[in-house]
């Protein structure tokens, strides 16, 4: 279908003619010969540019079989060529016919210019209910050198938005339309994968390595497309990224294809363009807070210190020679926003609550709305000074107010923290601690340094693709993954009471070396039966609607199996009573309804 586009598109050039697609009001006309023909069979042929290429095999044999008993209720439509006939639309009938081995067929002989010829056959196509998609987008695709989205829309009876939805779905490579033929791929998914360009969904379709799993493509589809109302920057700015220009004018802004993820949602799918606008913002509020003199403050705690983002962030502010504070050094005060009944309401939507408790709960939030809106309105004269708090993950920022706690500028009678002196200004004891601390800092750096570098190695091997069984440092590595990840310090620990050993005092490295040390299968085992009982998802999702509890509830059952029937049989009682009680009900208002007829 596209290189008959192309080839359609050439011709015209070669001719003089425009490509440009006309504004199409009426149909074209056709000369139509009046009477129908009985023809021979064997002079009639398929049209080799015939767009349908797929026929449903059982349905194609339950129509032979009409055909059989009924003959051909309906003339197909066939051109005249001087070899014989091309049939232009009834190709179905024609080959249920064969099928059954009638030897001629109702045509209808019409005229047709070539140029009409395949624009007949699209639409006839398309009006059918069982079109394939795949080749019902390259059909549409095909129309659009005629007409617009719009007028195709009326054409075929549907909307605007499943017109463009097809329209890109045309766009989806070669690799994943047997995914679809055959179902493994959903329509949204398909749509959701060829709003990438080309070689990004060759990238795509390469790491599947041959096996085709929706999760995993969603996953990477989630990955490589970002809300554009979460944006940092504005999206009208033609200048951030001149070459690029504004995000509302983009292509690859969802929102100008059609309703693809929503009604006038902005998704953009154009990872690349979307990673450096975001940078360059980032990079001049760097530049804009250096000369306004106000503090920049990452969103970032002692315990997302070693992440890798932030470790870039706090890196690019040293370039600009601005200082670093951890949110947990800084009091930081937000601009606080008025309570109203809705906010109360929506905050404690998961419990049932009366009027008058919900109304006590906004009188309590309102009190607090005023001793913070007072602070923060006297804030400058109570020692904080203008900043702006960044996230890290999004570059996202909010205006605040700030100031180093106290306790973390407290540095001998009066004078500034060791770490903001000089060393000239400090004694020889002081140097040697900004000696020790600034090398501890250097070797910290190189230490994330090299593990990155260790990390992205490996993450390029089939390390992940190996089929021998689990070493015992990988496990070791596992279990104290999962208990630092999972259990923390604020889930329930009891089950883990010195797990990792009772000496705190020990090492990153010694404290790993006693683990594997004592290091038992039966340590691996509790902690991922551990976690088997947190992953569960509660609330709307049970075991008849939800893949992981269903999986549970079954693992469980070879071990708490009365258990699990008494509660069963618990459900099954009430709900057999309720069911009864139902019957009987509906059984009354049917006899209520009969004698409502009567």
């Amino acid at each position: 279908m596209e290189a008959q586009t192309k080839q359609r598109a050439t011709r015209k050039k070669s001719k003089g003619q425009s490509t440009k697609r006309p504004e199409i009001k009426t149909a074209r006309k056709v000369a139509v010969a009046p009477q129908i023909q009985i023809l021979d069979i064997g002079l009639i042929s398929p049209d080799p540019d015939q767009p349908r290429k797929t026929f449903d095999e059982q349905n194609l044999n339950q129509l032979a079989q009409s055909i059989s008993e009924h003959g051909v209720l309906q003339p197909i439509t066939v051109r005249k060529f001087e070899e014989g006939y091309t049939i232009v639309m009834g190709e179905r009938r024609y080959r249920a016919s064969k099928l059954v081995g009638k030897p001629t067929i109702p045509a209808m002989v019409r005229e047709f210019a070539d140029n009409d010829v395949l624009e007949v056959q699209i639409i006839e196509n398309l009006q059918r209910k069982d079109v394939e998609p795949t080749e019902e987008a390259e059909a549409i695709q095909f129309l659009l050198d005629r007409y617009e989205p719009s007028e195709i829309a009326k054409r075929l009876g549907r909307s605007e938005n499943y017109i463009r939805q097809r329209i890109k779905l045309a766009s989806l490579i070669e690799g994943f339309k047997p995914f679809v033929r055959n179902g493994e791929m959903t329509l949204g998914l398909a749509v959701a994968v060829a709003l990438f360009e080309p070689g990004e969904q060759q990238l795509i379709l390469e790491s599947l390595e041959g096996d085709f799993q929706p999760h995993r493509v969603k996953r990477m589809v989630d990955s490589r497309t970002f809300d554009l109302t979460r944006a940092p920057f504005a999206l009208d700015d033609k200048t951030l990224v001149p070459k690029a220009g504004a995000c509302t004018m983009c292509p690859f802004n969802a929102a100008n294809q059609g309703n693809l993820f929503g009604e006038g949602k902005m998704v953009c799918t154009r990872t690349s363009c979307f990673e450096n606008k975001r940078t360059k913002t980032f990079m001049k509020l760097l530049k804009r807070v250096k000369k306004e003199g106000l503090k920049l403050v990452p969103n970032i705690s002692k315990y997302w210190l070693d992440e890798e983002r932030n470790q870039w962030v706090m890196a690019q502010m040293e370039k600009e020679g601005l200082q670093v504070h951890l949110t947990n050094e800084l009091e930081i005060l937000k601009e606080p926003a008025e309570p109203t009944l809705e906010n109360i309401k929506e905050e404690h939507r998961h419990y049932e609550y009366t009027k008058e408790e919900l109304t006590e709960f906004l009188d309590e939030a309102k009190e607090s709305f005023t001793e913070e809106k007072e602070a923060w309105d006297n804030a400058i004269e109570h020692g904080f000074e203008k900043g702006i708090l960044l996230e890290t993950d999004t570059y996202l920022t909010q205006t605040i107010f700030v100031k180093v706690r106290e306790e973390v500028n407290q540095a001998g009678s009066g004078s500034k923290p060791l770490e903001k002196r000089k060393m000239a200004e400090c004694t020889p004891a002081e140097q040697i601690i900004k000696i020790n601390s600034r090398e501890l800092r250097k070797k910290q750096i190189e230490n994330n340094h090299l593990f990155k570098e260790v990390v992205d190695m490996i993450r390029e091997t089939n390390y992940i693709e190996q089929k021998k069984a689990l070493s015992k440092d990988e496990m070791v590595a596992i279990c104290i993954s999962l208990f630092e990840n999972n259990i923390g310090f604020y889930a329930q620990r009891e089950h883990f009471v010195g797990f990792l050993g009772d000496d705190t005092k020990l090492s990153y490295e010694d404290s790993v070396a006693q683990f594997k040390k004592d290091f038992k299968k039966e340590s691996f085992y509790k902690l991922l039966r551990y976690l088997l009982t947190r992953q569960v998802h509660l609330g709307e999702s049970n075991h008849t609607n939800d893949l992981t509890n269903q999986s549970f509830y079954v693992a469980m059952q070879s071990f708490y199996k009365d258990n699990i029937s008494v509660i069963e049989e618990t459900y099954n009682e009430k709900r057999k009573k309720r069911e009864a009680r139902i019957k009987e009900r509906v059984a009354a208002l049917e006899e209520r309804a009969k004698l409502l007829e009567e």
